[in-house]
């Protein structure tokens, strides 16, 4: 083998560069498939950075992760942080969480909105940019994922009709807060009749006079065999249900008014347990902002 050969790898444009993935590749790429604005799926991540590395960990996600992990990607079109200051994460509820332990546990939430019908191709760049990631060196170890998984949209309850924002700006409008709700049933069955119920009476209801300006509804699909090690399979792909409060005020502005008694709301039709409600407001991006409230 020349040193020529060795310099320049085969199939590649002579830049490192494979061939299949050149400049014309992209353009036959964006000429074909669906590319509308709706979210058809949807990344919800919470996770928790270890004791003494809360400041390292916020600057990596947002110098680093944050683009090259996600906005970066191929079909995510929009994407937010979240934090739960201590005072926060103490409103959250049940105390006994299938989600969360101890309940106050994931002090960050990240959320991102895929392309509908674009979940396939996403996948495909996020397994290979994260193990490329990990190879390198940029993938920060001390943090543990609670509560991360891909959700398929289901459906989304406006409290104004068609007024004011759609889901898809969701991630974009300036909301004051975002309320994580988790939602746990016995079946396939129940978890469809609880789509039903909470769409036509249960939200509906709640929403009207609330902050919150619309709820969004997913389910969870299971992770690729191939993803990250440290990334658990997810739970309660047949059973478990997602919901996004988007909130036109902070959480702590009347939580009790507006969020006691939704777990015994759901539990009475006897559909399903509420797992995990969790208040969140948005991080301020480029700072270390809230990071010092969080123990």
């Amino acid at each position: 083998m020349t040193a020529d050969s060795k310099a320049t790898p085969p199939d590649t444009d002579g830049t490192g560069t494979p061939t299949a993935t050149g400049p014309a590749a992209y353009a036959e790429l964006a000429a074909v498939g669906p590319y509308g604005v709706r979210p058809g799926h949807a990344l919800i991540t919470m996770v928790e950075p270890h004791p003494g590395h809360e400041y390292a960990y916020n600057r990596w996600y947002e110098d680093d992760h944050y683009i090259a992990g996600a906005m970066a990607m191929p079909w995510m079109f929009a994407g937010r942080r979240w934090v739960a200051t201590r005072d926060l994460q103490l409103l959250r509820r049940p105390e006994k969480s299938a989600v969360a332990q101890p309940v106050t546990t994931g002090c960050y939430l990240s959320t991102y909105w895929l392309t509908e019908g674009r979940y396939d191709e996403h996948m495909k760049w996020t397994v290979g940019i994260n193990q490329r990631l990990n190879r390198d060196g940029r993938v920060y170890q001390d943090r543990t994922h609670v509560f991360t998984a891909f959700q398929e949209h289901v459906a989304t309850v406006y409290r104004d009709g068609a007024a004011g924002p759609r889901d898809f700006h969701a991630l974009d409008h300036p909301y004051a807060g975002l309320v994580l709700e988790v939602i746990d049933t016995e079946g396939p069955e129940q978890r469809a009749e609880l789509v039903e119920w909470l769409c036509a009476r249960h939200l509906p209801r709640r929403l009207t006079g609330s902050p919150a300006a619309m709820v969004t509804v997913f389910r969870p699909t299971p992770l690729p065999g191939d993803r990250m090690s440290y990334v658990k399979q997810v739970v309660g792909v047949d059973t478990r249900l997602t919901l996004l409060w988007f909130l036109q005020q902070d959480p702590r502005d009347g939580w009790t008014a507006h969020f006691t008694g939704l777990e015994e709301e759901v539990a009475e039709p006897a559909l399903g347990r509420v797992e995990l409600l969790a208040p969140f407001i948005p991080t301020v991006p480029g700072t270390d902002r809230y990071v010092s409230e969080l123990r």
